[in-house]
């Protein structure tokens, strides 16, 4: 069976032979600003800097691997969201992507909103100063001492995501003497071109309340009737690393009908939606991904329009990006190790790291791109596969891409945009360290997440 990769997965669409690549890029020295952080930069000598600090000093002072992630372009990401949107809306930044006690405090101060989906992602936000109030709880099974600490807290919605959690939220908002503002998630039947793991609004998967067949509307039926929960409005979440707007469209229009729906049964104009985040990055120089002025734009359009044709008033749009703000805003270091040519093959390039640092690669087949930045080379480019060191023949960091000839051991090369769902999803896989995240700004180096050691390691291992 043939594929095409996608930066998310296999496409539903065109496919193309398994191991396709395209032709190796002119200057292998280069670095395509769509796929690095703004502050990164090959400067003259050679050298590679980001926030102005040389990646070799920051590998030699705090290893590798490591995330490192620019705080500078980490903020102006934010502040181009929240521009874009403009006070009239609500951006939530999907701390699912990369959470840390730093990057609570960068969003707070950059005036985003938060959205976590457990436990532990609520008392880091907590912890790190985010308002409550500035916090929505996602989560497809929140268990009952998850909602008693968000009803307990304050926190600004809870996306109810079954008939269940809609009981399981009321009762507990009662019990505690207050009434929680809740959105209901809804699936909408659209078909994001995706990888199936990460599309999330087709009926066949386990979130929200489907539209078909009318459980949204009576979800919707429930949640008014309780006492515990004021209901605000709807979410959709269609998918992850999606570039075509059509699906939002589609969305946006099912989502309206919804509300018009409830008008005409209940007597409400439900004041609020949420389109969800999922908006899609650059990995490769391939990539095409959309400016959030420009998807803001799309998605006022599209809401306005459809409640227009709908003779409702236009509801506050919520949107959550996660990736799309702390994805290109790193990269990760590696040193390369053992290097080994499979002639009329490619050569395998083995870093320090692998799947416990990104799984991506494994788990969707995601492609990334990579740099040699150690240092500059004027040699023929090979056709190499970068894999780490792990014992599984799936520990790929990425697939096919173009390094210099006369790579060698002790080398350092960076993959960029692994800002989302890297560190969030690593593990101690062989019982491997997890590696730090370090940011950096204006020449300096902090690290926010230490690197794991084994003592770490060896402290949980009660036996």
């Amino acid at each position: 069976m043939s594929r095409s990769a996608h930066p998310a997965g296999p496409r539903h669409a065109d496919v193309l032979p398994e191991g396709h690549y395209t032709a190796p890029p002119t200057d292998l020295n280069a670095l395509d600003a769509k796929v690095w952080s703004r502050t990164v930069a090959r400067n003259a000598d050679g050298t590679v800097t980001v926030g102005g600090i040389e990646v070799a000093r920051l590998a030699e002072e705090f290893g590798t691997p490591a995330y490192i992630l620019d705080e500078s372009d980490f903020r102006a990401r934010c502040r181009a969201w929240a521009h874009a949107f403009g006070p009239d809306a609500d951006v939530f930044y999907a701390g699912k992507a990369f959470l840390s006690r730093a990057v609570v405090r960068w969003l707070e101060e950059e005036g985003l909103n938060l959205d976590v989906c457990s436990g532990g992602e609520l008392t880091c936000a907590l912890d790190a100063g985010m308002p409550a109030e500035r916090i929505a709880f996602h989560g497809n099974n929140k268990t009952v001492a998850e909602i008693e600490r968000a009803v307990t807290v304050g926190v600004g919605r809870i996306v109810l995501d079954s008939f269940q959690e809609i009981a399981r939220v009321a009762h507990v908002a009662q019990r505690l003497g207050k009434r929680q503002r809740v959105q209901i998630r809804v699936t909408v039947g659209v078909e994001a071109h995706t990888h199936e793991f990460i599309a999330t609004a087709h009926e066949d998967q386990k979130f929200g309340i489907a539209l078909a067949g009318g459980e949204a509307a009576e979800a919707v039926r429930r949640a008014l009737a309780l006492d515990g929960l004021e209901l605000i409005g709807i979410h959709s979440h269609i998918g992850s690393q999606i570039f075509d707007m059509a699906g939002f469209e589609v969305s946006a229009r099912r989502v309206v009908g919804l509300l018009a729906e409830v008008r005409d049964e209940h007597g409400v104009e439900l004041p609020e939606i949420d389109l969800g985040g999922g908006l899609g990055i650059a990995y490769t120089s391939d990539d095409d991904p959309r400016e959030p002025h420009e998807i803001a734009k799309a998605l006022g359009d599209i809401v306005t329009r459809e409640c227009e044709a709908a003779g409702l008033a236009t509801p506050r749009i919520s949107v959550e990006p996660g990736r799309a703000i702390v994805g290109p805003s790193a990269f990760t270091l590696y040193e390369v190790g053992t290097i080994k040519p499979l002639e009329g093959l490619r050569t395998y390039v083995s870093v320090d790291g692998g799947m416990s640092d990104n799984i991506r690669t494994a788990l969707y087949d995601a492609e990334y791109s990579v740099a040699l930045v150690s240092r500059v080379s004027d040699a023929e480019p090979m056709l190499v596969r970068v894999v780490g060191k792990h014992c599984e023949s799936g520990d790929i960091v990425v697939r096919d891409a173009f390094l210099p000839s006369d790579l060698a051991p002790g080398d350092l090369i960076a993959v960029p945009a692994t800002g989302a769902y890297c560190r969030s999803m690593a593990s101690n896989y062989n019982h491997a360290l997890r590696p730090p995240v370090v940011a950096v700004r204006d020449g300096q180096a902090r690290v926010i997440v230490r690197r794991e050691t084994e003592e770490d390691l060896l402290r949980l291992d009660v036996g």
